[in-house]
């Protein structure tokens, strides 16, 4: 009998409700779990109660900034490819913002505007991490 998948949480965070319905349409095909949050402090909440495997995460929010929620969910270089897998996405052209998300152990990086596969491949990119098994990033329990 062959393996069903796994089914992993991935979590939309963005302001902008076009990108966020534009991407739950794009990963719906994928058939996980996709929440959202639409600023800083439900993304936080929504991270803490759901437990995410994978986060799609805009850096400009309101309420809390993007790269404070990377800080939380990551927190340092040495999380990069630990669960939560983060893809930071911005509209900011500057390098120091992409500096900043890799110190902070961010996965992947997308500039907006992009095309909806772009988030497709990256999540699967993901989704095959996970299956390999990866380590958990969280600190806490």
């Amino acid at each position: 009998m062959p393996q069903e998948a796994k089914k992993y949480k991935i979590l939309l965070v963005d302001d902008d409700a076009d990108v966020l319905t534009s991407a739950k349409i794009a990963l719906e095909p994928l058939g996980h779990t996709l929440l959202t949050a639409s600023d800083g402090l439900a993304a936080l909440e929504r991270a803490d109660a759901e437990d995410p495997d994978i986060v799609v995460l805009d850096l400009m929010l309101p309420k809390r900034g993007g790269l404070q929620i990377l800080q939380r969910l990551k927190g340092h270089p040495s999380m990069k490819g630990k669960r939560p897998l983060v893809c930071m996405i911005t509209g900011n052209e500057g390098g120091r913002h992409k500096e900043f998300a890799e110190q902070n152990g961010v996965d992947d990086y997308l500039r907006k505007p992009f095309a909806m596969p772009h988030i497709v491949d990256i999540v699967q990119a993901f989704i095959k991490k996970l299956d390999a098994g990866i380590p958990n990033a969280k600190t806490k329990p």
